[in-house]
C-alpha cells in the first residue's frame, strides 16, 4: 500500500539524526495540495499536475520525475517521515513515492517565498508530502538525511528507485485501490473522495508494475539516463548510483 504498513524500526536500530529538520518558511505548504493518507502514488501523482497548473514546472512536466522507492522485501527504511513515533522519524515502508524536480531556479522561487539561498541558485528539489523536512526539499539534503545511503550495505532494506519521467508517468499510470482492500473486500485505510485514476489507453490497475523491483533490473548509468525518456516503467537505480544518475539528466 502506498505510504502504509509503517513500522517504528524494529531491530534495525537506525541511527540518531544528524540534525533537527523542523522547516523554516516553507515555501509552498503541503496544504497547497491534495494528500490522503496512506496513497502516496496518487498524491504524487496530483502534485505533479499541480506543479505545472501553477507554472512551478515546466507546462510539460520536462522538469519532474516521479520515483517510487522499494526493494525486493517490500521493507524500506527512510527518516524524517510524519508517521513515524520515533525520534529522527524512522520508519519502514513497503514503498514510498516522491517527486524530483530537476533544476529549480531559486530566483522564481524567491517571488514566492523569501528563502534563504544565493539568488539565482539552482537547485534539484524533492517534494515529499510525508516528509518532517523541508517542503520543498533539496535533493542533497534528502538524500543525506531521509535516505542515508549505505546505512544497510548489502541487506535486505537496501532502497532500490524506480525513476519515470512525469510526463510518462501522468499518461500511463493506473491505480483502482485494490491494493487497499483486505480478503473481505474492506478498506484497510479510507480511499481519496475523487475518481479512481485511469491511464490514457484506458488501463485501469497497474500499480504493482511500479512497486517491483529487484537489483536485477538495475542497468548501466548511461543507457538508463537516455532510456528514461521512453520507458513507461521508468528506470531502476539502486542508493549508491541515485545521485549520479540525476546528475546526466540535463537540466
Amino acid at each position: 500500500m502506498a505510504d502504509g504498513r509503517a513500522a517504528g524500526g524494529g531491530n534495525l536500530s537506525p541511527p540518531p539524526p544528524p540534525r533537527s529538520a523542523e522547516p523554516s518558511n516553507p515555501p509552498l505548504g503541503t496544504s497547497a495540495f491534495t494528500h490522503t493518507p496512506y496513497y502516496c502514488e496518487e498524491n504524487v501523482y496530483l502534485l505533479c499536475k499541480e506543479l505545472i497548473r501553477s507554472g512551478i514546472a515546466d507546462p510539460a512536466g520536462t522538469d519532474l520525475y516521479v520515483v517510487f522507492i522499494s526493494n525486493e522485501e517490500k521493507k524500506v527504511p527512510l527518516w524524517y517521515q510524519k508517521a513515524s513515533r520515533t525520534d529522527g522519524g524512522f520508519v519502514i515502508w513497503d514503498y514510498h513515492v516522491i517527486c524530483i524536480q530537476k533544476a529549480f531556479n531559486v530566483i522564481y522561487l524567491m517571488c514566492i517565498w523569501k528563502s534563504r539561498q544565493n539568488k539565482g541558485e539552482v537547485l534539484d528539489l524533492v517534494w515529499d508530502l510525508d516528509s518532517s523536512l523541508p517542503f520543498p526539499c533539496s535533493f542533497i539534503q534528502y538524500i543525506s538525511d531521509a535516505i542515508r545511503p549505505l546505512s544497510f550495505g548489502e541487506s535486505i532494506y537496501r532502497r532500490l528507485f524506480r525513476v519515470i519521467h512525469a510526463p510518462i508517468f501522468l499518461r500511463s499510470f493506473a491505480s483502482d485501490r485494490s491494493h487497499m482492500k483486505d480478503h473481505a473486500g474492506n478498506w484497510i485505510e479510507l480511499p481519496p473522495k475523487y475518481e479512481t485514476i485511469i491511464a490514457e489507453d484506458g488501463t485501469t490497475n497497474n500499480l504493482n508494475e511500479y512497486i517491483a523491483m529487484s537489483m536485477g533490473d538495475v542497468k548501466g548509468l548511461e543507457s538508463m539516463a537516455n532510456d528514461v525518456y521512453s520507458s513507461k516503467h521508468g528506470m531502476v537505480i539502486n542508493e549508491t548510483i541515485l545521485p549520479e544518475f540525476f546528475s546526466r539528466l540535463p537540466r
